[in-house]
């Protein structure tokens, strides 16, 4: 038996997963295909069916245009075709057409996309390319599903005539109605109707005698009879007989139409279970997308080699509550077969356990797994698994007997080519014997070389898969210092319960658990205790390395901001410096041409007196011209540097940077200063100390560049910051820039727009702001507004 037990998925909730992938479906024609899905040992059918469904989630992610209406089961249709004499209603060639344009919608697709989905190409395979039988319907029925006029001269002719008829009977009708209700035999807000498929007039049951005709219906009150003209009754026979023609002509031209079909049964057969294979392998392409399913490598030798695997339907029921599941990585090979994962109760390890088997069973039944892209994956032929109380009232059995029945089918049928599930291996029954029993049946497991995973809480399982080849213990993971699971599994070391350490968690008092822990004795509490305190440290260990590396990362992104800002003042100065060369050269020439011709001016006028004055103020006032402008800031002098001991009230200079600043206090070889309205400690050995004269003219310089109008600052500065398009070397100075004036206006709210794209710029943004004194906090803007694509930030007051 490939398969064990019978009600296997039921067991890991397969069951629940084809509901789901049902609910994808287009029609019954994809349900019916779900119904049918089973486990697989054919490795070549697995990958096709899986290289199927990665090809049309690829198609659902590009957004083309894939016919996806109109998958109509016409089965029932074709059977009722087969029957000589028997032929279909409108309404049924409708559907037929409907689903023949769909199935042309597909073959024009893959046709056209045959190199990019060749998997899905290859099913067109059983797909006739005579369609034919769409003219032949089109030439009988209109757009909305109905019999045309010209379908055949006969009906042409019928239906004309009936037009005529009708429109004689109504002038007829409405003559003798206007003349009964002239004379008030008709009642108030009445007017022609039909009845038993012939028009009639409303009469006052009163004067029924005094119109000749043929009385068809009354009123629920009897006060009114619904009366066909004797005029009329000639007329409405032949429109009668008319449209019983017209019937006979439909039923002809549908039964010649459904003859032309029969000859098409065994092709629409194939099409439309090429339509249902279409409409079930997007299905499960989207049931793929919902749990971001994907396609693994597929190994010939037996590795398990997963990472990042999700319960799907776990990880659904998690969303719901806005909680992240915890994915599990596994790691199985031929030195590697059987997992024994031990940890505390509620700690993950059944639920570890069913992942792996739902993901493995689905992997076989050809569907896109919940994992990492680059995950490994293989095929056995069997799957046994034993979860759950199994108790049986009708055989007598016991939960414990009813696993003993399982692991006997285990022992007999497990081979190389088997993978099993045990969940709490050996519980039911007296635990010394529970573990005597279990560890000889995992010997005979591990001998038959079939692969697995167990749960259990026996200690001797965990040593025996310790110091045996095949075996290796897994762990699920606690936080001893909270004692709280954190449902990780672990291989490679064996689980503490906790048993102990919950316990006196919960309360239960400190004579019980030591009295517990003398009987248990004191090798096996020592084994737990060091097990807890690998734990311990372990988790430590983890939490030092998280935070080196995202230190390690932040260097990283502050080294590519400075060698960024370097290059870039870099450029700018040797563009400033070329651009002031080519003035230089310019002011140059142009002085040397004034000279030139200043002088060749005085030689031709021989130098006469007032010419000459004239020509030298010229020159005079194009040299003032070319000096620099004094109303520019002038450069500050040089500060003097004077010797002796740095001491509170003096001031200093720092050495690496130039700030000039003010000493406020000294502790030890830290020294608080004030850099204009900013304190901060530094070491003393950064520091030279300067003459006061130097500090004044230096603030006074500044306070003659930096004289700031607030008020047209306020009215030119815009709260809003767009950096989009912008390079990454030209966002600091922006943003310090616009942060600065922020601030220094008062402004207690700014925002940053960098549009979302791949996330640079915003990472970029953000983690300069991070680091500039003033920001009290930023967020991503409202979702309506702009959400991750806009940064909004609050100033500290």
């Amino acid at each position: 038996m490939r398969l064990y037990p019978h009600n296997l998925e039921e067991k890991i909730n397969f069951d629940k997963i084809k509901s789901l992938i049902k609910e994808e479906c287009s029609s019954s024609l994809g349900a019916d295909f779900v119904d049918k899905v089973t486990f697989s040992k054919d490795t070549r059918l697995l990958t096709k069916l899986l290289e199927q469904t990665e090809e049309f989630r690829q198609i659902l992610i590009s957004g083309e245009s894939f016919p996806s209406t109109h998958f109509i089961n016409i089965y029932p249709y074709l059977e009722k075709a087969k029957i000589e004499g028997t032929y279909l209603y409108e309404e049924e060639f409708h559907e037929v057409r409907l689903g023949l344009k769909t199935l042309a919608g597909c073959v024009f697709f893959l046709n056209k996309h045959h190199e990019e989905y060749p998997q899905l190409f290859q099913l067109l395979g059983m797909v006739s390319e005579d369609l034919s039988l769409v003219r032949d319907i089109e030439k009988v029925l209109d757009e909305k599903g109905k019999i045309k006029n010209n379908a055949t001269l006969e009906l042409n002719l019928i239906r004309t005539q009936l037009v005529f008829e009708g429109n004689r009977l109504r002038k007829v009708l409405d003559s003798i109605y206007r003349a009964a209700k002239a004379q008030g035999f008709t009642p108030e807000d009445a007017s022609i109707t039909i009845r038993g498929g012939r028009m009639v007039i409303p009469v006052l049951a009163e004067y029924k005698r005094r119109i000749k005709g043929f009385i068809h219906d009354e009123s629920a009150t009897g006060q009114t009879i619904y009366l066909e003209p004797a005029e009329v009754l000639d007329i409405n026979n032949e429109i009668k007989d008319l449209e019983y023609m017209e019937r006979r002509e439909v039923q002809k031209i549908l039964t010649k139409l459904t003859d032309t079909l029969r000859g098409y049964i065994p092709d629409l057969r194939k099409a439309f279970h090429f339509l249902g294979m279409i409409d079930f392998i997007r299905a499960k392409a989207r049931f793929a997308l919902k749990t971001e399913g994907c396609l693994p490598i597929i190994e010939r030798t037996r590795t398990m080699e997963w990472m990042k695997a999700r319960h799907p339907l776990l990880e659904m029921a998690l969303v719901q509550q806005q909680k992240k599941i915890v994915p599990v990585n596994i790691h199985l090979d031929h030195n590697r077969r059987l997992l024994v994962i031990s940890g505390p109760n509620a700690g993950g390890k059944s639920v570890t356990l069913k992942t792996v088997a739902l993901i493995q069973y689905m992997f076989q039944c050809g569907l896109l797994v919940p994992m990492d892209p680059g995950s490994k994956c293989c095929v056995f032929d069997q799957f046994f698994i034993d979860i759950g109380d199994e108790q049986n009232i009708e055989n007598d059995l016991s939960t414990y007997s009813s696993h003993l029945l399982n692991m006997k089918h285990f022992t007999l049928f497990a081979n190389k080519k088997t993978i099993f599930f045990i969940d709490e291996f050996g519980t039911g029954t007296e635990p010394q014997f529970g573990g005597a029993i279990a560890e000889a049946i995992l010997i005979a497991l591990n001998k038959s070389g079939a692969y697995g995973i167990i749960t259990t809480h026996y200690g001797n399982l965990k040593q025996l898969a310790s110091k045996s080849h095949g075996l290796v213990n897994g762990a699920m993971r606690y936080d001893v210092d909270l004692l709280e699971p954190l449902y990780e599994l672990e291989i490679g070391k064996p689980g503490s319960s906790f048993a102990f350490e919950i316990a006196g968690k919960i309360g239960i008092p400190k004579d019980i658990i030591t009295h517990a822990k003398a009987q248990v004795g004191e090798t096996r509490v020592k084994y737990d205790k060091l097990l807890l305190k690998v734990e311990s440290e372990k988790n430590k260990y983890e939490q030092l390395l998280s935070e080196t590396e995202k230190k390690e990362k932040l260097l990283e992104t502050r080294l590519k901001e400075y060698n960024a800002l370097k290059e870039t003042m870099e450029k700018s100065q040797k563009k400033i410096l070329n651009e002031a060369k080519l003035q230089a050269k310019a002011l140059l020439d142009e002085a040397n041409k004034k000279i030139e011709s200043t002088i060749k001016s005085i030689k031709e006028h021989k130098a006469e007196k007032e010419i000459t004055r004239s020509l030298r103020k010229d020159l005079d006032l194009h040299k003032s011209q070319l000096l620099p402008d004094k109303s520019l800031p002038e450069e500050p002098k040089e500060i003097r540097v004077v010797k002796g001991e740095i001491k509170p009230g003096d001031q200093v200079r720092v050495k690496d940077n130039g700030a000039l600043a003010e000493v406020i206090g000294i502790k030890g070889q830290s020294v608080e200063i004030m850099i204009g309205e900013l304190k901060s400690n530094v070491k003393l050995n950064r520091l030279e100390k300067i003459s006061n004269a130097s500090l004044k003219k230096e603030k006074k310089a500044l306070s003659k560049r930096s004289s700031y109008d607030t008020t047209s600052k306020m009215l030119d500065f815009s709260p809003n910051l767009d950096i989009r398009g912008k390079r990454g070397e030209e966002v600091l100075p922006l943003l310090q820039n616009f942060v600065d004036e922020g601030y220094m206006l008062g402004m207690k709210d700014l925002k940053v727009i960098h549009g979302k794209g791949d996330g640079i710029l915003r990472d970029l943004t953000r983690n300069l702001l991070r680091h500039m004194p003033v920001i009290a906090h930023f967020e991503d803007e409202h979702v309506e507004r702009g959400g991750a694509g806009v940064t909004l930030i609050q100033l500290k007051e």
